[in-house]
């Protein structure tokens, strides 16, 4: 006897399939990183994140345009930063004449209604390549905070929507929510890396910025002692509730496709918006199979974002942003 119920009748053809299709990705569920170095009239190719680019100010304002055009309301701002602007404590990171100020103006000035999230670590500032000061060998939890906090100040001060701090160090939400608070900078949002893992998938994204820790003895050679081990699961509940408690409006799950297990989990248990961040090495993995022929680059491109989406992300902060805008407007 043939089964009544027959699930493949809700498989039939493309129509019936998107009539109920229960997870959809939308230009609204994406955040688009952004990645500005100095100079005038600079489009610069990241060469581990093909068709990934590096804009001057000038140009930022042409991408911003089109990411507007596209539907994509929202992107997250990375500076590069000169080698003779370096320093332990990332002094350059408060410059209110600095490189992310100015990227934050200029996003304002071109469309008011763009979303701007900015990075708030000392890597790309810091001659050492850490999150933090390093002294000794170690790096200084809260010395670091203090300066993660002026920054974050600092970045509001220039008219960002939100900092999103990627750091990992103990109680900088706190002390960011506080001095934002006492600034009166009150609308200014947090969207904290609350679980951000100890990756091997970050590396193109160090390509990108010159902000890999540095080969010396003094120095940490990794950020295990700040990023969280890739083996635990419950830690990221931890962190991700001591967080939401510090002031957080909006927690992320960093890396993404390897961890959607956690996505899944924060989504379950606490009521706040969930961002996830595909990375550079997940960006780079699918550009190099599909360069080689392994791989349907588009449909890749659409199932893991979909995946993510599907695992509980309420924002993605993908370098596919753009492209998968595209190929959704088709």
């Amino acid at each position: 006897m043939y089964p009544l119920k027959r699930n493949r009748r809700l498989r039939t053809n493309e129509s019936i399939r998107s009539l109920v299709r229960e997870t959809i990705i939308t230009p609204n569920d994406f955040l688009a990183p952004l990645f500005v170095t100095e100079g005038s009239n600079v489009k610069e190719e990241i060469a581990s994140m093909p068709g990934y680019y590096r804009y001057s100010l000038d140009l930022l304002e042409q991408e911003i345009r089109e990411l507007w055009k596209l539907g994509l309301k929202s992107v997250l701002l990375f500076v590069k930063v000169p080698e003779n602007l370096k320093d332990n404590k990332g002094s350059e990171a408060v410059n209110p004449d600095g490189l992310m100020q100015r990227a934050i103006k200029t996003v304002k000035d071109t469309v008011p209604e763009m979303l701007v999230m900015t990075d708030v670590a000392l890597d790309p500032y810091s001659s050492c390549g850490h999150d933090g000061i390093v002294e000794n060998g170690r790096i200084l939890n809260d010395e670091s905070v203090d300066a993660l906090t002026e920054m974050s100040l600092s970045h509001a001060q220039a008219g960002a929507d939100f900092v999103a701090p990627s750091d990992m160090m103990d109680g900088r939400i706190l002390s960011i929510r506080e001095a934002l608070e006492e600034e009166g900078y009150t609308d200014t949002g947090i969207m904290s890396y609350s679980a951000k893992y100890a990756s091997a998938f970050y590396g193109p994204f160090r390509d990108a910025l010159d902000s890999a820790p540095v080969d010396r003895k003094d120095v940490p050679k990794n950020k295990k002692t700040y990023q969280m081990d890739y083996g635990n699961r419950i830690e990221a509940l931890r962190e991700t509730e001591m967080d939401i408690d510090e002031g957080a409006d909006i927690v992320m799950v960093k890396p993404g496709l390897c961890y959607l297990d956690i996505v899944r989990d924060i989504k379950n248990e606490f009521d706040v918006p969930v961002a996830v961040y595909q990375v550079s090495g997940e960006y780079a993995m699918i550009k190099a199979a599909a360069e080689k022929g392994w791989l349907d680059h588009d449909a890749v491109i659409l199932e893991q974002l979909t995946a993510i989406k599907r695992a509980g992300a309420d924002i993605i902060a993908s370098y596919f942003a753009k492209d998968a805008v595209k190929l959704l407007n088709r």
